[in-house]
Formats: C-alpha cells, sequence, structure tokens
C-alpha cells in the first residue's frame, strides 16, 4: 500500500514555497505522493488565496525526486484539452515522469462552472470529461491529432515533447459513491478515488461500502492488465501507527491501494502549514 499527503491549493498552501516545504517533508519521512486541490473558486473558503495547481506542483517537483506528484482532482470541463495537456507534460518532463493524473467533473459546479458563466448541466460536463480524457491521452502520445467530437474540435495538432510516462500518466477518476457512472469511467482508465455520500473529505469509509464499490469496479474493468489499478481511500488518521493500523488495515483488506491522508474538510487547520507538517513528519502509517 502507498500513502500521500492530500492540502489545498488555498489558504497557506497557495504559496508554492509552502507547498515546496510541504513536498521535502513528505519525501524526507517516507510518503509516497503528494496531492493538491484543483479550484478557481470554492466559496465556503472565499476570503483565501487560491494558487494554480499546476505552479504549486512544479515547486514541489523542483523540491523532490522520488514523490509521485498530481491533483486530486482536476475537473477536466473546466480546461481546454490542450491547455491542460500541455501543463500535465511539462510536469511530467520536469519531475521525471511522476505526475498522477486525477480527473472528474470537479466542485462545487456552481462556483466552479455557472460563475464563470459556463453550463452546470452535470450530463454535459460528464460529455466533456469523457472526450476531454481521450484527447488528454492522444495528445500526451506525441503524435498528430484529427478529432471532430461533440464538444471540441482539432485539426492536425501534434503537441510535443510527449510525456515522459509511457503511453501517458496514470489516469485515476473521482466521483460519489454510490453513485455507479462516475465508477463505470474510473474502470476504463487507471484508478478510482471515491468520496462517499456518507464520509465525505477527511472521513473515513465503511469498509462494507469499500468492498462493494471495489466490486462493482472490478465487475467492469475490462482494460488490459498492463498497469495496476489503484484504489484510493482517503481520512485522516491519528499519528499513532497502532491506531492508523487499525483505521487503514481493513481498508487494505478491502482492495485499497492508496491511502490518501486528508485533513478533516471543516477543521480549522485544514489551509494551514504548522500542522500539516507536523503529521507529515509522524510518517506515513504502516499497515
Amino acid at each position: 500500500m502507498r500513502f500521500s499527503i492530500n492540502i489545498p491549493n488555498f489558504g497557506d498552501f497557495a504559496d508554492p514555497r509552502n507547498v515546496a516545504t510541504v513536498a521535502a517533508a513528505a519525501e524526507q519521512a517516507g510518503w509516497d505522493g503528494l496531492f493538491v486541490w484543483d479550484h478557481v473558486l470554492h466559496r465556503q473558503f472565499q476570503g483565501r488565496p487560491f494558487g494554480d495547481p499546476w505552479m504549486l506542483l512544479t515547486a514541489a517537483a523542483l523540491a523532490t525526486s522520488r514523490i509521485r506528484l498530481g491533483t486530486l482532482l482536476t475537473p477536466v470541463p473546466r480546461y481546454r484539452p490542450q491547455q491542460l495537456a500541455r501543463q500535465v507534460a511539462t510536469l511530467d518532463r520536469l519531475s521525471g515522469g511522476r505526475v498522477i493524473f486525477a480527473a472528474g467533473l470537479g466542485g462545487p459546479i456552481e462556483d466552479e462552472y455557472r460563475s464563470f458563466g459556463d453550463t452546470a448541466e452535470p450530463r454535459l460536463l460528464a460529455e466533456r470529461l469523457d472526450e476531454g480524457l481521450e484527447l488528454l491521452r492522444r495528445f500526451w502520445s506525441g503524435e498528430a491529432v484529427d478529432h471532430h467530437g461533440q464538444h471540441y474540435e482539432v485539426r492536425d495538432v501534434t503537441l510535443l515533447p510527449a510525456t515522459v510516462q509511457r503511453p501517458c500518466p496514470p489516469v485515476w477518476i473521482g466521483g460519489f459513491w454510490p453513485r455507479r457512472p462516475p465508477m463505470r469511467r474510473a474502470a476504463r482508465w487507471d484508478g478510482a478515488v471515491p468520496l462517499f455520500e456518507t464520509a465525505r473529505h477527511g472521513h473515513v469509509p465503511e469498509v462494507a461500502e469499500v468492498r462493494d464499490l471495489v466490486g462493482y469496479v472490478r465487475k467492469y474493468r475490462t482494460v488490459a492488465a498492463e498497469r495496476p489499478f489503484e484504489f484510493v481511500l482517503g481520512g485522516a488518521t491519528p499519528p499513532d501507527a497502532a491506531k492508523a493500523k487499525d483505521v487503514i488495515g481493513p481498508l487494505h483488506d478491502a482492495g485499497a491501494t492508496w491511502w490518501d491522508e486528508r485533513q478533516v474538510q471543516t477543521g480549522p487547520d485544514l489551509d494551514r502549514l504548522p500542522p500539516v507538517l507536523r503529521r507529515i513528519e509522524a510518517g506515513p502509517p504502516v499497515v
């Protein structure tokens, strides 16, 4: 099992220097990954500074040499695919092939889309997500792309350089369980990053729900098993290793392959550097 640290892209973590500090501390303490949020607007946290996640991850890449880096998660329909493809490929080159790309609709949808005059219709956003993901995969290949789709058009475009990771960085898909469509989408890619209706950000999901989700995704998993498929769960665990093992061990047995350490969303320390550093320095759980 692998272990990552999860931080927002606002508050103290809007500053790339603080994110570099977090990344270096995580690598030194033995964590396997660092993931940041990707918001341009989240009205619950209005009044705080927000940083661009790709600039933040660039700082993290320059401060580290081993840990995996990415967003949890990027709202693909909010971007132009060519812009996003270039940002991810550049980071993958800079980091030496350490990017993990997590994608979804994002949210809150009203904040992230309608506030800027875009649609907030989930069905349309889901269509843009699926079409956008396929375009990203093709752009990252470094080969010529022609595409005439429902939402995007590309005419004889080759984006170079390609990503270091071939055929592309691992793609994880997020969504709320027990909603089925996002997890069917995840089964077509490289990993599932579920949130649970009964256990929101920072809260540990029930083992029975994890088993149901893992079984459901595996039923729809048809991609050739050339790359591992990851089940990424998260929550806030105590720094005491024995207590953390009691929390994560049953989830590992149910199929989880990554544990993403998260501050409780409503807590006062969500976007503050000192408490996050204390948790990082305590080290990842041992399962």
